[in-house]
């Protein structure tokens, strides 16, 4: 094999790789600005079809609420509920920030405002990490002031 033929080689070998994650990238953060769409609808029983049967979304901090949940049914079934319950439901209003993909890793950036059932603002700012797989959510460690949550929502 000559010069010429392994760079050619080496250059397609690249290309094809850059492709692939490029490819990879985009498919995860189609999937993360679809469920953010739905996210926005308030249509939280459509949520289910994101997730992979065994995925987990952790809550860091020491909330009530703070741990790791598995698969879609005690996601949605339970920790989205527990956490909704605090608030008045037509007070409730998410704004998506944005996205930022890499392969099969997507940063999520929301803000939620909402009244609480005490009468209280709360108006927190969410970060997450999604790790999507097969084009569903196999993973997520959502950030956020727990502070402010344990002072507004858990008192």
């Amino acid at each position: 094999m000559n010069t010429r033929t392994a760079t050619a080689d080496v250059t397609a070998t690249a290309t094809a790789t850059t492709v692939a994650a490029t490819a990879l990238t985009e498919a995860s953060r189609a999937v993360i600005l679809a469920y953010m769409d739905t996210l926005t609808t308030g249509d939280f029983d459509a949520l289910s079809v994101f997730f992979a049967p065994d995925a987990t979304w952790t809550l860091a901090g020491d909330l009530p609420l703070s741990r790791t949940w598995t698969g879609a049914e005690e996601i949605l079934g339970e920790f989205v509920p527990a956490m909704v319950s605090h608030f008045v439901p037509e007070t409730m209003e998410l704004e998506f920030e944005g996205v930022i993909a890499d392969s099969e890793r997507v940063f999520a950036e929301w803000n939620t405002r909402a009244l609480t059932k005490e009468g209280t603002r709360y108006d927190q700012h969410c970060l997450a990490v999604f790790t999507v797989r097969d084009g569903q959510i196999v993973a997520v460690r959502e950030y956020f002031d727990t502070l402010h949550a344990k002072n507004v929502v858990f008192v």
